[in-house]
């Protein structure tokens, strides 16, 4: 995965986030999207409602760039990141 840098990640769009508002898990490139994908079970205090429309942009982020998630369903958070979740 490419290194993104600080000044490079803080000059992206919100929009650019799967989590927007927290700034968690940029989709600029298909190694993030994957990255994105990997861990997004580990998101900690985001509600369920945060965790499906950020499922929704990675979805949307990895048919841009190319990324195969036919078969990937929305992971569940683990149970430390469940704060939040209701």
């Amino acid at each position: 995965m490419p290194e993104l840098r600080e000044k490079k990640r803080d000059r992206l769009p919100d929009r650019t986030f799967a989590f927007p508002e927290q700034r968690k898990e940029p989709l600029n490139d298909a190694s993030h999207v994957r990255n994105a994908i990997a861990r997004f079970n580990q998101v900690d205090d985001v509600s369920m409602e945060e965790r499906r429309k950020a499922w929704a942009r990675i979805k949307r982020a990895a048919k841009k760039f190319g990324v195969d998630m036919e078969d990937e369903k929305m992971p569940q958070p683990r149970p430390e990141a469940r704060k939040k979740a209701s």
